[in-house]
């Protein structure tokens, strides 16, 4: 456990660690939205959609078999570093293709699984390292602040990238993506990240591995969050990723309606973010899950009823506004109940159940939303949504 003395100039660290990340994430939101929406334009289909978030996600699945073990066994800082260094050349060596003529949309799609690499190795050693940063009673707060600081930094994200698409080729914002990995990594230099005082890592590979997946699954809230957590993703994936190809459809194939989506659902995400940050949710952290749930279910049963375009944007905004209400609870649960030598390994498999949902869900529902309209798929995945937020209401994991 941290001591007092660990815990010194921890507002400083915590303060300089989010910059950081903030710069890192900036990068690649702005590169991610890029190559989304230069396939959807010049596309517009499902299932080229499908095919680049699966690859976006995919080799997460793959990745987090190892990289959560890898973030308790090794130096978490130093992972962080490696996973922002592997994104920033995967996204060097796409602009040198792009500038040389080679504009493949397979390209994209090869970019987009070794960024995902580096998601699947950074993000479960972010998750165990705060912890380490942060005082226990003050969690809730840090992962509120933020979510709200990542929130605005996707209004950005959006924002420049949309209008660096109708100003600049887009190559030009792969080269900004490598500028803001490079700070962040400049950045982590600095950060001193006080040592866990033991690991239960250090056997086999595998058996660590197991001990993890024994550790979640026999956990009776772990477990149970994690099974509503892996079918959420799944159900999610429609509002997630086809509502850009859905304003496409309904309201014309101008890159401004879908950063305007995009914005206006950073800016509710903003608001969320803060809003659990100051309230903190219920005492019972599973009711402010469920209730989020209900809340993102009923907003994506309304996102496929045919309202016309500020409605519609409106829903978008309370869409953000919910996540971090499901969001929050669910990491600082995680955080205040993990072990600290197990966190990595349980944030690894978070990550893998929410990168397997994904594609999963893609590869139902992207080719469905050539044959059935978006629209359907959003009502029906609100209903069930519903549901899952009304079990959890009724039967919370004890």
């Amino acid at each position: 456990m941290n001591t007092a003395s660990d815990f010194a100039g921890w507002r400083r660290r915590t303060a300089w660690f989010i910059a950081g990340q903030s710069f890192s994430l900036f990068g690649s939101a702005l590169v991610q939205y890029a190559i989304i929406w230069h396939i959807t334009l010049t596309t517009r289909s499902g299932v080229m959609l499908a095919v680049s978030t699966i690859c976006g996600f995919l080799p997460q699945i793959l990745i987090t078999l190892f990289s959560g073990v890898w973030a308790d066994r090794y130096n978490r800082k130093r992972l962080i570093i490696f996973a922002d260094a592997l994104t920033a050349l995967t996204t060097l060596a796409l602009a040198v293709l792009f500038m040389t003529g080679h504009d493949d949309i397979r390209l994209l799609f090869a970019a987009s699984a070794l960024r995902a690499v580096g998601s699947g190795i950074q993000n479960p050693a972010v998750n165990a390292v705060l912890p380490q940063l942060v005082p226990q009673e003050q969690l809730t707060r840090v992962n509120g602040v933020n979510g709200s600081l990542q929130s605005l930094n996707m209004i950005l994200a959006p924002a420049a990238s949309g209008a660096l698409l109708k100003a600049a080729p887009l190559q030009a914002l792969f080269f900004v993506d490598v500028v803001t990995a490079a700070i962040a990594i400049g950045i982590m230099l600095f950060i001193t990240v006080p040592s866990l005082a033991q690991t239960s890592a250090g056997g086999s590979y595998f058996s660590d591995l197991r001990q993890g997946v024994r550790y979640t699954v026999t956990h009776r809230v772990i477990g149970f969050l994690m099974l509503f957590y892996a079918l959420f993703m799944f159900f999610v994936t429609p509002v997630a990723f086809l509502t850009p190809l859905q304003v496409t459809r309904r309201f014309g194939g101008d890159v401004s309606y879908l950063t305007v989506a995009e914005i206006v659902f950073s800016a509710g995400s903003v608001l969320g973010g803060l809003l659990i940050a100051a309230w903190g949710g219920f005492k019972n952290r599973v009711h402010t899950i469920a209730l989020a749930y209900v809340l993102f279910g009923a907003l994506t049963f309304a996102l496929g009823t045919p309202v016309s375009l500020i409605p519609y944007m409106g829903l978008m905004g309370l869409c953000g506004l919910v996540m971090p209400l499901f969001n929050t609870p669910f990491v600082v649960l995680l955080q205040e109940t993990v072990e600290p030598d197990m966190l990595g390994r349980v944030f690894g498999l978070v990550q893998m159940l929410a990168s397997s949902g994904v594609p999963l869900g893609m590869i139902v529902f992207g080719p469905l939303s050539d044959r059935v309209s978006i629209e359907a798929l959003l009502l029906a995945t609100g209903v069930l949504i519903v549901l899952q937020g009304a079990v959890l209401f009724a039967r919370p994991p004890r």
